[in-house]
Protein backbone atom coordinates (compact mmCIF):
# COMPACT_ATOMS: atom_id res chain seq x y z
CA UNK A 1 0.00 0.00 0.00
CA UNK A 2 1.47 3.82 -0.84
CA UNK A 3 2.59 6.30 1.84
CA UNK A 4 0.47 9.51 1.36
CA UNK A 5 2.39 12.94 0.99
CA UNK A 6 1.67 16.24 -1.03
CA UNK A 7 2.61 15.58 -4.70
CA UNK A 8 5.11 19.19 -5.14
CA UNK A 9 6.35 17.79 -1.46
CA UNK A 10 10.58 17.03 -3.09
CA UNK A 11 10.46 13.63 -1.05
CA UNK A 12 7.67 12.47 -3.63
CA UNK A 13 9.79 13.13 -6.41
CA UNK A 14 12.77 10.75 -4.77
CA UNK A 15 10.42 8.48 -3.99
CA UNK A 16 8.58 7.45 -7.18
CA UNK A 17 12.35 7.69 -9.08
CA UNK A 18 12.95 4.97 -6.31
CA UNK A 19 9.80 3.09 -7.73
CA UNK A 20 8.31 3.45 -3.97
CA UNK A 21 4.55 3.31 -4.29
CA UNK A 22 3.56 7.37 -3.12
CA UNK A 23 -0.30 8.53 -3.28
CA UNK A 24 -1.28 12.12 -3.19
CA UNK A 25 -4.32 12.90 -1.13
CA UNK A 26 -6.50 13.33 -3.72
CA UNK A 27 -5.85 9.77 -5.03
CA UNK A 28 -6.36 8.28 -1.72
CA UNK A 29 -9.93 9.97 -0.33
CA UNK A 30 -10.85 7.99 -2.98
CA UNK A 31 -10.29 4.80 -1.43
CA UNK A 32 -12.38 3.17 1.35
CA UNK A 33 -9.98 3.07 3.99
CA UNK A 34 -8.71 4.27 7.19
CA UNK A 35 -5.17 5.49 6.77
CA UNK A 36 -2.83 5.35 10.02
CA UNK A 37 -1.90 8.81 11.02
CA UNK A 38 1.80 9.41 11.87
CA UNK A 39 2.85 12.91 12.78
CA UNK A 40 6.81 13.81 11.95
CA UNK A 41 8.21 16.53 14.53
CA UNK A 42 11.40 17.32 11.95
CA UNK A 43 13.61 19.11 13.84
CA UNK A 44 16.88 18.46 11.51
CA UNK A 45 17.95 21.30 9.44
CA UNK A 46 18.31 19.37 6.29
CA UNK A 47 14.51 19.10 6.35
CA UNK A 48 14.14 17.32 2.99
CA UNK A 49 16.53 14.86 3.30
CA UNK A 50 15.33 13.64 6.50
CA UNK A 51 11.46 13.90 4.98
CA UNK A 52 13.07 11.33 2.37
CA UNK A 53 14.92 8.95 4.73
CA UNK A 54 11.51 8.93 6.99
CA UNK A 55 9.21 8.54 4.22
CA UNK A 56 11.32 5.93 2.40
CA UNK A 57 11.04 3.67 5.48
CA UNK A 58 7.57 4.25 6.22
CA UNK A 59 6.72 3.34 2.91
CA UNK A 60 8.31 -0.40 3.58
CA UNK A 61 4.77 -1.60 4.60
CA UNK A 62 1.21 -2.88 3.58
CA UNK A 63 -0.47 0.06 5.08
CA UNK A 64 -1.69 3.00 3.63
CA UNK A 65 -0.53 6.12 5.69
CA UNK A 66 -0.91 9.57 5.92
CA UNK A 67 1.95 12.04 6.91
CA UNK A 68 2.20 15.06 8.83
CA UNK A 69 4.85 17.13 9.33
CA UNK A 70 5.41 19.10 12.17
CA UNK A 71 7.04 22.13 12.66
CA UNK A 72 8.40 24.50 15.73
CA UNK A 73 6.41 27.70 15.92
CA UNK A 74 8.96 28.90 18.49
CA UNK A 75 11.82 28.33 15.85
CA UNK A 76 12.54 29.36 12.45
CA UNK A 77 14.52 27.01 10.22
CA UNK A 78 17.62 28.84 8.48
CA UNK A 79 18.30 25.61 6.66
CA UNK A 80 15.05 25.34 4.47
CA UNK A 81 13.05 27.69 2.76
CA UNK A 82 10.38 29.57 4.62
CA UNK A 83 7.87 28.56 1.34
CA UNK A 84 8.72 24.60 1.95
CA UNK A 85 8.04 25.26 5.55
CA UNK A 86 4.72 27.08 4.85
CA UNK A 87 3.31 24.72 2.68
CA UNK A 88 4.32 21.06 4.08
CA UNK A 89 4.56 22.17 7.91
CA UNK A 90 2.36 22.76 10.59
CA UNK A 91 2.39 23.99 13.78
CA UNK A 92 1.67 21.86 16.83
CA UNK A 93 -1.42 24.08 17.76
CA UNK A 94 -2.59 23.04 14.20
CA UNK A 95 -1.95 19.11 14.87
CA UNK A 96 -3.86 19.06 18.18
CA UNK A 97 -7.09 19.52 15.67
CA UNK A 98 -6.53 15.31 15.56
CA UNK A 99 -5.25 12.19 17.15
CA UNK A 100 -2.19 10.51 15.43
CA UNK A 101 -1.24 6.68 15.86
CA UNK A 102 2.13 7.25 15.79
CA UNK A 103 4.46 10.13 15.60
CA UNK A 104 8.23 10.35 14.99
CA UNK A 105 10.39 13.17 16.99
CA UNK A 106 13.83 13.73 15.36
CA UNK A 107 16.99 14.50 16.63
CA UNK A 108 18.96 17.99 16.06
CA UNK A 109 21.86 19.33 16.55
CA UNK A 110 21.15 21.43 20.12
CA UNK A 111 23.31 18.38 22.19
CA UNK A 112 25.81 20.75 23.80
CA UNK A 113 23.66 23.25 24.82
CA UNK A 114 21.28 22.77 28.49
CA UNK A 115 17.53 21.10 27.10
CA UNK A 116 16.05 24.28 29.15
CA UNK A 117 18.18 26.71 27.31
CA UNK A 118 17.34 25.61 23.49
CA UNK A 119 14.95 27.54 22.24
CA UNK A 120 12.08 25.29 21.23
CA UNK A 121 12.30 23.45 24.74
CA UNK A 122 9.24 24.18 25.98
CA UNK A 123 7.17 23.73 22.59
CA UNK A 124 9.27 20.07 22.63
CA UNK A 125 7.58 19.43 26.16
CA UNK A 126 4.26 20.23 25.01
CA UNK A 127 4.62 18.13 22.31
CA UNK A 128 5.51 14.79 24.22
CA UNK A 129 2.92 15.86 26.56
CA UNK A 130 0.68 15.92 23.71
CA UNK A 131 1.98 12.58 22.34
CA UNK A 132 1.09 11.02 25.76
CA UNK A 133 -2.66 11.49 25.37
CA UNK A 134 -2.72 11.70 21.49
CA UNK A 135 -0.62 9.22 20.35
CA UNK A 136 -0.34 5.39 20.37
CA UNK A 137 3.53 5.32 19.68
CA UNK A 138 5.90 7.59 19.15
CA UNK A 139 9.55 7.33 18.43
CA UNK A 140 12.27 9.18 19.64
CA UNK A 141 15.53 9.50 17.69
CA UNK A 142 19.26 10.63 18.80
CA UNK A 143 18.73 14.27 20.83
CA UNK A 144 14.65 13.77 20.49
CA UNK A 145 15.45 10.34 22.64
CA UNK A 146 17.62 12.09 25.11
CA UNK A 147 15.35 15.00 25.19
CA UNK A 148 12.33 12.65 26.29
CA UNK A 149 14.61 10.58 28.77
CA UNK A 150 14.98 14.19 30.08
CA UNK A 151 11.74 15.36 30.36
CA UNK A 152 10.07 12.12 31.12
CA UNK A 153 11.72 10.84 33.70
CA UNK A 154 15.04 13.00 34.72
CA UNK A 155 17.59 11.20 32.76
CA UNK A 156 20.22 13.44 31.84
CA UNK A 157 23.02 13.15 28.97
CA UNK A 158 26.49 13.23 29.29
CA UNK A 159 29.68 14.85 27.16
CA UNK A 160 31.82 12.82 25.49
CA UNK A 161 35.14 13.09 25.30
CA UNK A 162 34.81 12.76 21.61
CA UNK A 163 32.33 12.41 18.97
CA UNK A 164 30.90 9.18 18.49
CA UNK A 165 30.60 9.13 14.91
CA UNK A 166 30.27 5.76 12.39
CA UNK A 167 28.38 3.16 12.49
CA UNK A 168 28.57 0.38 14.96
CA UNK A 169 27.73 -3.49 15.96
CA UNK A 170 24.82 -3.55 17.80
CA UNK A 171 23.63 -6.55 19.37
CA UNK A 172 19.70 -7.34 20.68
CA UNK A 173 19.33 -8.04 24.82
CA UNK A 174 16.46 -9.15 24.69
CA UNK A 175 14.48 -12.25 22.89
CA UNK A 176 11.41 -11.99 21.21
CA UNK A 177 10.60 -8.35 21.68
CA UNK A 178 8.65 -7.54 18.48
CA UNK A 179 10.58 -4.49 17.26
CA UNK A 180 13.54 -6.59 16.54
CA UNK A 181 11.48 -9.42 14.95
CA UNK A 182 13.34 -11.08 12.00
CA UNK A 183 16.55 -9.04 12.93
CA UNK A 184 20.16 -10.90 13.27
CA UNK A 185 21.40 -11.30 16.72
CA UNK A 186 23.79 -8.43 15.74
CA UNK A 187 23.27 -5.64 13.47
CA UNK A 188 24.38 -1.98 12.24
CA UNK A 189 23.38 1.22 13.19
CA UNK A 190 25.22 4.68 12.79
CA UNK A 191 25.22 7.30 15.55
CA UNK A 192 26.67 11.33 15.34
CA UNK A 193 26.63 12.69 18.37
CA UNK A 194 29.02 14.41 20.59
CA UNK A 195 27.06 13.41 24.02
CA UNK A 196 25.38 10.07 25.55
CA UNK A 197 22.21 9.29 27.91
CA UNK A 198 23.35 8.58 31.51
CA UNK A 199 23.01 4.67 31.13
CA UNK A 200 23.21 3.33 34.85
CA UNK A 201 19.76 5.92 35.29
CA UNK A 202 17.88 4.00 32.15
CA UNK A 203 18.69 1.01 33.82
CA UNK A 204 17.35 1.93 37.59
CA UNK A 205 14.82 2.78 35.97
CA UNK A 206 11.96 0.51 36.38
CA UNK A 207 9.64 2.16 33.29
CA UNK A 208 12.39 1.46 30.91
CA UNK A 209 13.27 -1.68 28.87
CA UNK A 210 16.60 -2.12 27.10
CA UNK A 211 16.18 -3.63 23.84
CA UNK A 212 19.79 -3.30 22.22
CA UNK A 213 23.51 -2.26 23.47
CA UNK A 214 26.66 -1.69 21.37
CA UNK A 215 30.15 -1.96 22.90
CA UNK A 216 31.25 1.12 21.48
CA UNK A 217 28.14 3.45 21.57
CA UNK A 218 25.97 1.64 24.73
CA UNK A 219 22.51 1.70 24.92
CA UNK A 220 21.09 2.09 21.45
CA UNK A 221 17.79 1.48 21.63
CA UNK A 222 15.06 1.06 24.91
CA UNK A 223 11.68 1.52 25.10
CA UNK A 224 8.72 2.39 27.59
CA UNK A 225 7.02 -1.40 29.27
CA UNK A 226 4.12 0.27 28.05
CA UNK A 227 4.83 0.77 24.47
CA UNK A 228 3.95 4.16 24.47
CA UNK A 229 7.68 5.60 23.65
CA UNK A 230 10.53 4.00 21.77
CA UNK A 231 14.03 5.26 22.32
CA UNK A 232 16.67 5.17 19.53
CA UNK A 233 19.76 6.68 20.49
CA UNK A 234 21.57 6.20 17.38
CA UNK A 235 20.34 7.10 13.58
CA UNK A 236 19.25 3.76 11.71
CA UNK A 237 17.01 6.49 9.31
CA UNK A 238 20.34 7.77 7.77
CA UNK A 239 21.16 6.97 3.87
CA UNK A 240 24.04 5.53 2.41
CA UNK A 241 25.98 9.22 2.14
CA UNK A 242 24.63 11.31 5.08
CA UNK A 243 27.36 11.05 7.51
CA UNK A 244 29.72 11.78 4.47
CA UNK A 245 27.64 14.53 3.94
CA UNK A 246 28.45 15.65 8.06
CA UNK A 247 31.70 14.61 7.78
CA UNK A 248 32.97 16.89 4.84
CA UNK A 249 30.56 19.59 6.29
CA UNK A 250 32.40 19.16 9.40
CA UNK A 251 36.14 19.15 7.98
CA UNK A 252 34.97 22.50 5.85
CA UNK A 253 34.11 24.14 8.98
CA UNK A 254 37.66 23.22 10.28
CA UNK A 255 36.20 20.67 13.35
CA UNK A 256 38.53 18.27 14.51
CA UNK A 257 36.68 15.26 13.02
CA UNK A 258 38.02 11.68 12.58
CA UNK A 259 36.48 9.93 9.58
CA UNK A 260 33.30 7.88 10.44
CA UNK A 261 34.37 4.34 11.84
CA UNK A 262 33.15 1.28 10.04
CA UNK A 263 31.82 3.39 7.30
CA UNK A 264 34.28 2.70 4.29
CA UNK A 265 34.98 0.13 2.64
CA UNK A 266 38.56 -0.64 3.44
CA UNK A 267 40.89 2.34 2.43
CA UNK A 268 38.38 3.36 -0.60
CA UNK A 269 35.90 6.57 -0.22
CA UNK A 270 33.32 3.43 -1.13
CA UNK A 271 30.47 3.38 1.82
CA UNK A 272 29.12 0.21 2.97
CA UNK A 273 25.34 0.64 3.44
CA UNK A 274 25.84 -2.39 6.41
CA UNK A 275 22.72 -0.37 8.38
CA UNK A 276 19.92 -0.67 5.90
CA UNK A 277 18.30 -3.84 6.43
CA UNK A 278 18.18 -3.13 10.04
CA UNK A 279 16.13 0.54 9.56
CA UNK A 280 13.56 -0.89 6.96
CA UNK A 281 12.78 -3.66 10.09
CA UNK A 282 12.92 -1.41 12.70
CA UNK A 283 9.89 0.80 11.46
CA UNK A 284 8.44 -1.72 10.03
CA UNK A 285 7.47 -3.62 12.74
CA UNK A 286 7.39 -0.68 14.85
CA UNK A 287 4.47 0.49 12.43
CA UNK A 288 3.15 -2.96 12.11
CA UNK A 289 3.14 -4.17 15.74
CA UNK A 290 3.08 -1.33 17.95
CA UNK A 291 0.77 1.23 15.93
CA UNK A 292 -1.42 -0.50 13.51
CA UNK A 293 -2.15 -3.59 15.82
CA UNK A 294 -2.62 -1.77 19.21
CA UNK A 295 -4.08 1.48 17.18
CA UNK A 296 -7.99 1.68 17.75
CA UNK A 297 -9.72 1.87 13.97
CA UNK A 298 -11.48 4.98 15.63
CA UNK A 299 -9.06 7.01 15.64
CA UNK A 300 -10.59 9.44 18.26
CA UNK A 301 -10.52 7.07 20.65
CA UNK A 302 -6.96 6.83 20.81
Amino acid sequence: MPIIIPKDLPAYKVMTKEKIFVMDSDRAGKQDIRPIEIAIVNLMPTKEVTEAQLVRLLSNSPLQINITLIKMATYTSTHVSDDHMSRFYCTLDEAKKKKFDGMIVTGAPVENIPFEEVKYWKELTEIIDFAEENVTSTIYICWGAQAALYYQYGINKKPLDEKLFGVFETRAVVENDMLLKGMNDEFNIPHSRHTTIDEDAVRRCKDLKILAVSDRAGICIAKRHNNKSFYFTGHAEYDRSTLLTEYERDLAKGEKIHAPENYFKGDSKDISWSWRSTANLLFYNWLNYYVYQITPFDINKI
